[in-house]
């Protein structure tokens, strides 16, 4: 199951997403913190916090944080951690990746979700914030999330939904769509950044709804799956690796 369909105007098959979506980050690597910090009004970094504080996230835990990024859900993770030592970041991007070692001593790899390059049971607990969308097969990526977790281990996906109502579809795609990116163009005077935003936008409003991404996780052999929302907005997806 792929997360979206075919974005024809950006790529037109989806064997060539992944090319498309490194050179989108690693051309707005530099410009992502801050659009974003204020793009969701400085609340991120503690909702990152509070999420996998939340759902499990203890000291002494190897983490898995996928698709990182900058390190923002890594550099969180690591305020419960008491440190990046038992961190591991991996992203196809080494844009974001080279933003990210500005700020963690953490573990760095380049790959992608669908072919994760670690042995069968390695972690306690798998991160992916907002990234979901960019993955080019869900159920390929639930399997290699299962294979890399510990048995008991725990799956905590973030991502931002289209409300479901009329109104706050509108509202959603007024914001996300017009409203985000052309802030973005004006603040930052990026044309790059502005297409990163804007294609966030378009992935938002193309992405499968949540019953079919918990169909995903659990046809991948991933147990105690669930949704729970927040603010009719975000989402967070979570589930356990089989004993």
């Amino acid at each position: 199951m792929i997360p979206h369909r075919v974005l024809s105007n950006r790529y037109t098959r989806t064997e060539d997403k992944p090319v498309f979506v490194r050179g989108l980050f690693d051309k707005g690597a530099r410009y992502y913190d801050n659009v974003v910090d204020w793009g969701f009004l400085g609340s991120g970094a503690f909702y990152r916090r509070w999420a996998q504080q939340r759902h499990g996230l203890r000291p002494g835990m190897q983490l898995l944080d996928v698709a990182c990024g900058t390190g923002l859900m890594a550099t969180a993770a690591a305020q419960i951690l008491g440190s990046a030592e038992t961190i591991t970041c991996l992203d196809p991007s080494e844009g974001m990746l080279a933003v990210a070692r500005t700020k963690l001593n953490a573990r760095f790899v380049v790959g992608r979700a669908e072919s994760l390059p670690f042995p069968d049971n390695s972690f306690d607990f798998l991160t992916m914030g907002y990234a979901l969308r960019h993955v080019t097969n869900l159920e390929e990526t639930f399997r290699e999330y299962r294979r890399v977790l510990k048995p008991g281990g725990k799956l905590l996906i973030l991502e931002v939904t289209k409300p479901s109502s009329r109104v706050g579809s509108s509202l959603f795609g007024l914001y996300f769509g017009k409203i985000y990116p052309a802030l973005t163009r004006l603040f930052t005077r990026s044309q790059d950044a502005r297409t990163m935003m804007v294609y966030f936008w378009e992935t938002m409003d193309a992405c499968v709804p949540p019953e079919s991404v918990l169909a995903a996780m659990s046809s991948a052999g991933l147990t105690a799956v669930k949704r729970e929302k927040l603010a009719g907005l975000f989402s967070e997806y979570h589930a356990i690796s089989p004993s």
